[in-house]
């Protein structure tokens, strides 16, 4: 699961900075400036857990056998998904459907971060 944790980070992380090149250089500068923040802040809450998703892969390797940490990789991978997917879907079609669901990733992201910290108040 450690590596895992890390090559989802690593590819997580990879993209992330791909679309801020995106952003940078494809996107048009017609887009109106909500726009342009909507996507930005995908990209940033992209790379903060791509990255965090390496960290508890070493920790993970430290603790192997924490279920906690377990569930903490697939709920960080999982509220990535909702909560960057939904705000790209949000900037790239104006769409307002995909913005229902942006807070249940942030929710998400949110229970990932407390999972880790159950798993170091349980640790002895």
């Amino acid at each position: 699961m450690s590596r895992l944790a890390i090559l989802l980070g690593s590819g997580n992380a990879a993209l992330a900075i791909l679309l801020a090149a995106f952003t940078a250089h494809v996107l048009p500068s017609s887009w109106a400036e909500s726009r342009l923040s909507t996507f930005q802040t995908a990209v940033d809450y992209h790379l903060y857990h791509a990255l965090s998703l390496i960290v508890v892969g070493i920790l993970l390797n430290q603790r192997s056998n924490s279920k906690f940490l377990k569930i903490a990789v697939a709920a960080m991978l999982g509220g990535m998904v909702i909560f960057c997917g939904s705000l790209y879907l949000l900037s790239l079609t104006e769409l307002v459907w995909p913005g229902r669901f942006t807070p249940f990733g942030g929710i998400t992201l949110i229970g990932s971060w407390v999972l880790i910290m159950i798993a170091y108040m349980n640790a002895k």
